[in-house]
């Protein structure tokens, strides 16, 4: 599936960042903040951040018409972060609407505005064959994705995220708890299992991105881990 070719030598670049306000939109704003490539961060937010940064620019949309309310979508790498739970959503039509309507929107306006990449976390199990909800729509928005002719498209499935997160969700601290007494079972082909930071999977997301190469990319937990590990 990989087909890395260098495309043209980009020193300076603009960043998009869908789901700056989460988890690993959070760490994946500060990285991209902090590297010397990007000259421009542009966010799209539903509520402004407190944040004030010299290459940041903050545009408050309403995703459901992101078209109409989104200033412009022009920039040289998309960063995707939106994701939600079906309990948070309130419904498996919100958790759509998150999770493949709004990134699948912004993927096709960043492409008409000239985008080169696209990077999108999904999940790991992500299938659109699925008989799990869950894991089908984010396999559906992976599928939807790669039909767009982006010069790179990044898939990051990671397992269980870890990391301090601004709401509770009580599933998933009872899941972090048991993977931390676990951690040590998981290797070899049960390596991709194991949970990550959130901070990681950004931090792969950036590096990617810096690599100039043309194809489709997916990687599984295990993976994402390497590439933070090596940048």
């Amino acid at each position: 599936m990989n087909n890395p070719h260098p495309v043209n030598n980009m020193p300076k670049r603009t960043a998009l960042l869908i789901g700056a306000a989460g988890l690993t939109g959070g760490h994946c704003l500060q990285f991209l903040l902090q590297d010397k490539i990007y000259e421009k961060v542009i966010v799209f937010v539903r509520k402004k951040l407190p944040l004030i940064h010299e290459k940041l620019e903050q545009h408050v949309v309403n995703f459901d018409q992101l078209k109409a309310t989104a200033p412009d979508f022009r920039a040289d790498d998309v960063f995707c972060c939106l994701g939600t739970t079906i309990k948070k959503a309130g419904s498996r039509e919100n958790f759509r609407k998150v999770d493949f309507e709004y990134p699948l929107a912004s993927a096709q306006l960043a492409f008409e505005k000239g985008a080169r990449q696209f990077l999108l976390v999904t999940a790991m199990g992500a299938d659109k064959s699925s008989l799990i909800f869950y894991n089908r729509v984010k396999g559906e928005i992976e599928n939807a994705i790669q039909k767009i002719p982006f010069s790179a498209i990044h898939l990051f499935r990671p397992s269980l995220l870890l990391g301090a997160r601004g709401e509770n969700r009580t599933g998933e601290k009872l899941g972090t708890v048991l993977f931390n007494l676990t951690a040590p079972l998981f290797v070899g082909p049960l390596r991709k299992y194991k949970a990550i930071e959130a901070r990681a999977v950004a931090g792969a997301m950036v590096s990617c991105a810096k690599k100039n190469q043309t194809g489709i990319f997916v990687y599984e937990s295990d993976e994402i881990q390497r590439l933070f590990d090596a940048s």
